[in-house]
């Protein structure tokens, strides 16, 4: 299936794919960077899957499918020439041990139905040892295990188990999977129907908590990325994982592939600004705290990633047996990025802590310590040269982006004293900031061009450069952030949409081969900074151009590729969600934009 076919279920710890045809095809348990138990997304069926559907003679005439209001509960339904039939994924916040239901309900007429589960550990390489007890399938590999409660007979066979039934309007049956480690006693059996009524009772309680000011043609959109933002964070520790899946490809059958079930500190810090945004203190606070944790060191050791409870290694290696998602390889497992240099984190860090002491989360002592720590390394290491936000693979270059987030660090820090009353060297720090500002504008700009550039002394433009006004680096208004903005449409626009960099340069920049689709992080910037300077008409028109590239249930990958008209990257993408929020606050000239307001205000 294409990656807009699936939709996301997650109980906050983990998460599954289920696509249109009632299939789960990717699932990772306990952790959302454990080993898949379901793998076929990015191989096929022998690397584990679990479909449910109408089956026999009566395939579906149409489907259909939407989250029920407010919540991360799926619902699927099919018309078929016997009758309709519908299923209920979710997966219920957890207690001791991860559990994925489905309910199957006959809605009207009689429907054959059909099920097919095969149970692959370590993406898809380990065939478990599976044997019935009391009526349940329990399969077993190495540190893994889980149990099957199926409510109709299920034959063996092929590595297999399946199952054919007949429904009938008001017929309900419920199926339950449920993971714990090998070693451990078997799990209590749930109520299917109880954990189904708690988890849309505690999604609906969640949404409630929102201080959303947001236009309500653009409403819908914002509380469905909200929720798939909290769907992301990992409710033990508080980090945020960029997507929860990996090797999803920036380009169809390319080497562009990548494992993303990790935080970024770029990414989390965008993800509670939004969170922030519409209210959610108590997320920042989860985060700062793993934050803190995650960091605690060296400074000089701040990596730009973590595992979602700190672990530094995170080592890239490759999985040969695995096809790819459409031949797109190689299958990665970790990613070397955690070993470089991204100057710009320093800021987002700053921006962020700032940010939730401004929404009224109080400073605890060791947070500004820290802060004082970070501050200490950046003022000796800003001018040196990084591997960028884009994480390139090529040469370290002075980037302007990542020039401008070490301003945004100082002049974060310079806020937090100003206005709380913290203590530091204020004065260097002013220093700092001045002496950033002005090598950027020397450096950075192209005044016969009228643009920021990529790098210091290069021609290259970069979709990164539209968030200057946003940071408060120059104002809205001034005319060099104008003509970044005009340049970046000249130059880096494709078929209406932003590419990251010029593409004919991207040898040179990142030192990989083959193309990529439009990020849609970038697009979301550029309607953005039309808004931000009076272009509101172009900026509704390419912001209601990027909602309508939302899936049916209304999530978005990583980027879009025009070539083929298709979300390409890894799905569902937290850097696509958080500036789809940011871009709708702006729009709507929200009071709930905090970063606009304790920022440029």
């Amino acid at each position: 299936m294409r990656i807009e076919d699936y939709a996301l279920i997650g109980d906050m710890q983990s998460a599954a794919l289920v696509g249109r045809n009632g299939s789960i095809d990717w699932l990772c348990l306990p952790r959302f960077d454990s080993p898949s138990c379901f793998t076929a997304l990015l191989g096929d069926e022998r690397n584990g899957h679990w479909w449910i559907g109408p089956a026999g003679p009566e395939r579906p005439l149409s489907t259909r499918r939407r989250y029920r209001e407010n919540t991360l509960i799926l619902e699927t339904e099919w018309d078929t020439e016997g009758g309709t039939v519908r299923v209920t994924d979710f997966m219920p916040p957890r207690q001791a041990n991860p559990d994925l239901v489905r309910v199957v309900e006959c809605l009207a007429g009689s429907v054959e139905m059909g099920t097919l589960i095969r149970i692959r550990f370590d993406y898809g390489r380990i065939v478990p040892w599976v044997r019935r007890t009391d009526g349940l399938l329990q399969a077993i590999g190495g540190p893994d295990s889980v149990w099957l409660h199926s409510p109709v007979p299920l034959q063996g066979g092929d590595y297999s188990h399946k199952a054919t039934f007949r429904m009938s309007a008001g017929d309900r049956l419920a199926f339950v999977f449920t993971w714990h480690p090998s070693h451990s006693p078997r799990p209590p059996e749930i109520d299917p129907m109880t954990e189904l009524s708690e988890t849309e009772a505690m999604w609906r309680q969640w949404v409630g908590q929102s201080a959303l000011a947001t236009d309500d043609r653009w409403r819908e959109a914002v509380v469905r990325s909200l929720i798939t933002l909290k769907a992301l964070t990992y409710s033990p520790t508080g980090g945020i994982v960029a997507a929860p899946t990996t090797s999803l490809p920036e380009d169809i059958g390319g080497v562009r592939n990548w494992d993303y079930r990790y935080c970024w500190l770029r990414d989390a810090t965008m993800t509670l600004d939004a969170l922030i945004g519409a209210g959610y203190v108590d997320e920042a606070r989860d985060w700062r705290e793993w934050l803190l944790r995650a960091i605690a060191g060296r400074p000089q050791d701040l990596q730009i990633m973590y595992g979602v409870a700190g672990e530094r290694r995170l080592p890239e290696m490759e999985l040969p047996w695995l096809e790819g998602y459409e031949d797109s390889r190689p299958v990665r497992l970790g990613n070397a990025a955690v070993d470089q240099l991204q100057l710009d984190v320093y800021g987002e860090v700053m921006n962020c802590l700032y940010l939730a002491q401004a929404s009224g989360l109080a400073t605890i002592s060791r947070t500004w310590a820290i802060q004082r720590s970070l501050m200490d390394f950046l003022e000796s290491h800003w001018d040196e040269p990084d591997e960028g936000l884009w994480e390139v693979r090529g040469p370290r270059r002075h980037f302007v982006h990542s020039k401008v987030m070490a301003w945004v660090a100082a002049d974060r820090v310079i806020r937090q004293v100003e206005r709380f009353g913290h203590t530091g060297p204020v004065d260097r720090w002013r220093g700092l900031r001045e002496r950033i500002h002005a090598e950027i504008l020397a450096k950075g700009y192209d005044s016969e061009r009228n643009t920021f550039t990529q790098s210091y002394g290069s021609s290259e433009l970069d979709a990164a450069l539209l968030l200057i006004p946003q940071t408060g680096f120059l104002p809205p208004d001034d005319p060099r952030v104008t003509g970044t903005i005009e340049a970046v449409e000249r130059e880096l626009m494709s078929d209406g949409f932003v590419l990251r960099y010029p593409l004919a340069h991207q040898n040179s920049v990142d030192g990989l081969t083959g193309g990529e689709g439009a990020f849609l992080a970038c697009s979301f910037w550029l309607a953005e900074a039309r808004a931000m300077v009076g272009r509101r008409e172009e900026a509704v028109e390419l912001f209601e151009k990027l909602l309508s590239l939302r899936n049916d249930v209304g999530l978005l990958a990583e980027e879009y590729d025009p070539r083929y008209g298709r979300l390409v990257g890894n799905f569902p993408q937290a850097f696509s969600h958080v500036p789809l929020i940011h871009t709708a606050h702006t729009l709507s000239g929200s009071a709930g934009a905090l970063r606009h307001t304790a920022l440029l205000g």
